[in-house]
């Protein structure tokens, strides 16, 4: 008994600092990564999320945008960071549960790092060009049967989302037709308006605006539920489709050795971020959906979401780096 209770009272000295650090946290400005440049909806995202939990805590939140490699090099500084929860990442589904199935990356999504969070969910619409001659899925689906390999489809870029969820409209109806890959979204959306291409799936705040002026044609959201900001637009659940569930989301995470009580305390406080309503509307306005769930539902979404894609790339014969 005696040996038994010097190995408790040492495993409690051990855990001492982590207890106490939990404590403290935060007690110091907090840097929040992300993977991207500034201007773009990750970036967006950080901010507003980043500004609330300033004031939570009342320490800085400084971002640091690490673009390149589709998110890849800022996540992995996530990953490569001191595990004291003053380093984190709000991180999208690129590099969360695509890119290990496409390339080899220098981390392992949940064996390196923690996720704290899933922050906001934003869905993708099928879109098609003014000229393509279909008003909804069924008609755009007999006309894609009808002349196999003459549409086109663009993405933004290969391996990224609208490329897998055009992979997976192409094995879910049963269709023909040929990915266009871009480097980003504008150039995509102005091939799309100069009819160049003849449609692609992509997040519905980038493509709000064409949709509002007619520029380009909604065909469906791949969600279970309508979009406010979109209402006329049925959804794939709606169209008999529920395979076809693409979203784009994005997350936060911090590096795996973070101590249990501070990613707790990470998850708290971002959450309680997401549940303001300045928050809310402001995420609102971009076309996304707030979350803020428990550490091990992000976990276990994440492992969901990296299965789900893995297999649409190993069933649609997507050519990876590997």
């Amino acid at each position: 008994m005696r040996i038994i209770g010097r190995l408790l009272a040492g495993l409690m000295f051990a855990l001492l600092p982590a207890l106490a650090g939990a404590q403290d946290f935060p007690a110091k400005p907090i840097k929040l990564i992300v993977p991207f440049p500034a201007g773009g909806p990750n970036d967006i995202i950080a901010r507003i999320v980043g500004q609330r939990i300033s004031e939570l805590t009342k320490q800085p939140v400084v971002i640091d945008n690490r673009g390149g490699q589709g998110g890849t090099l800022g996540t992995d500084a996530v990953a490569k960071a001191a595990p004291d929860g003053y380093t984190i990442g709000i991180v999208n589904a690129g590099a969360l549960a695509i890119n290990q199935s496409m390339e080899k990356v220098p981390y392992e999504t949940l064996k390196d790092l923690a996720p704290v969070t899933l922050v906001v969910t934003v869905p993708e619409m099928l879109v098609v060009a003014s000229n393509v001659p279909v008003k909804n899925m069924s008609e755009l689906v007999a006309l894609a049967k009808a002349a196999p390999g003459k549409l086109n489809f663009a993405s933004t870029g290969p391996g990224s989302l609208p490329h897998l969820a055009g992979e997976l409209l192409k094995l879910t109806a049963g269709i023909d037709v040929v990915h266009v890959p871009y480097r980003g979204a504008a150039p995509a959306i102005n091939d799309l308006l100069g009819q160049q291409v003849q449609m692609t799936f992509l997040d519905l705040p980038a493509i709000l605006p064409h949709i509002r002026s007619g520029t380009l044609k909604p065909i469906a959201l791949g969600t279970d539920a309508r979009a406010p900001t979109a209402p006329e637009v049925p959804t794939t659940f709606e169209l008999g489709m529920p395979e076809l569930r693409i979203e784009n989301w994005y997350g936060m995470v911090a590096p795996a050795a973070t101590p249990p009580a501070i990613v707790a305390t990470l998850n708290k406080i971002t959450v309680t971020a997401l549940a303001d309503a300045t928050v809310r509307e402001k995420l609102a306005e971009q076309g996304l959906t707030t979350v803020g769930n428990s550490p091990q539902q992000f976990r276990d979404y994440i492992a969901s979401e990296t299965t789900k894609w893995a297999k649409v790339i190993k069933d649609a014969g997507v050519q990876t780096a590997k």
